[in-house]
């Protein structure tokens, strides 16, 4: 299964942060955001990765991101020429899909525990997977409602008076007819095509899936200067309590035989002299 990351948008809710550089390019305690969902595909086993931003914040990902090949992945990028939702991503990316299944997930989402997307991804057989989680405030995101059966019922994006506590978080899995289902879309109010309508079509289909995730899970949305924040303290703590990286590119690639240990010894000798380099040259090459 193919892998797409959507790093794109104005970032205006984190300006003037969002001069200096992309939102999915800020840090996140140690490494930078999109670190993150990249490693949520690399652990699930996708190996081929498009990741989708504007065309000014292209160069810097390609300068950060390079082709993938130190961690084993083939990356590669496309262009949004301007904010125009979620679902307009899908379109953006049609040849690199070419009607195959793939896994979308935002730039700025981060997971942290075993939401079993790699079991997803295995197992597959067509239709849309899109996931559950808990939040006190679900009036701000796309809202999941299930029947007593585990069945989705209904999707709202942001409502006024919710039916459930369970958010959709940016992390999507579907079939290749979401090219089309996306060409179809209408622009929403805000001129965008959305992906809660994208997710609407494969719900009245019949082919919607939704996986509620445990309460040992934790997703964090680091699209605000508060969540931005929360997230760096979170990563830090889980790093310092428990002594190992989260989506440390290296250890992902080594540990999932994405490369060897000659290849990922290459890679670590490359880097500059910092802790980064001497955790991996410690969990990696022992």
């Amino acid at each position: 299964m193919r892998g797409m990351m959507l790093a794109g948008g104005a970032g205006t809710r984190l300006f003037p942060l969002s001069r200096v550089s992309s939102k999915q390019l800020q840090p996140v305690y140690d490494k930078p955001m999109i670190y993150y969902p990249l490693a949520t595909l690399m652990n699930a086993g996708i190996r081929e990765i498009h990741l989708i931003s504007t065309p000014h914040d292209l160069p810097v990902f390609r300068e950060v991101l390079g082709d993938g090949h130190q961690w084993g992945v083939d990356l590669s990028y496309g262009a949004q020429p301007e904010p125009g939702g979620i679902a307009q991503a899908v379109v953006i990316g049609e040849n690199f899909i070419q009607s195959e299944p793939f896994t979308l997930v935002l730039g700025d989402n981060i997971f942290h525990g075993p939401i079993g997307l790699g079991r997803e991804v295995a197992n597959h057989d067509g239709g849309a997977v899109i996931w559950g989680y808990p939040v006190d405030d679900p009036q701000r995101y796309g809202v999941i409602e299930f029947d007593e059966f585990g069945a989705v019922l209904s999707i709202e994006e942001k409502p006024d008076d919710p039916r459930s506590h369970l958010a959709v978080p940016g992390l999507y899995v579907y079939d290749g007819t979401a090219v089309v289902r996306a060409k179809d879309l209408k622009p929403s109010a805000r001129g965008e095509l959305e992906i809660t309508d994208l997710n609407l079509s494969f719900l009245n289909d019949g082919e919607l899936r939704a996986v509620e995730l445990e309460r040992n899970i934790t997703w964090l949305d680091s699209g605000t200067h508060e969540s931005l924040l929360d997230s760096s303290n979170f990563i830090a703590a889980i790093e310092k309590r428990q002594g190992y990286k989260v989506a440390c590119l290296e250890e992902v690639a080594f540990n999932m035989g994405f490369v060897s240990g000659d290849e990922i010894a290459h890679t670590i000798e490359a880097m500059p002299r910092s802790p980064y380099r001497s955790y991996c040259e410690r969990a990696i090459l022992g």
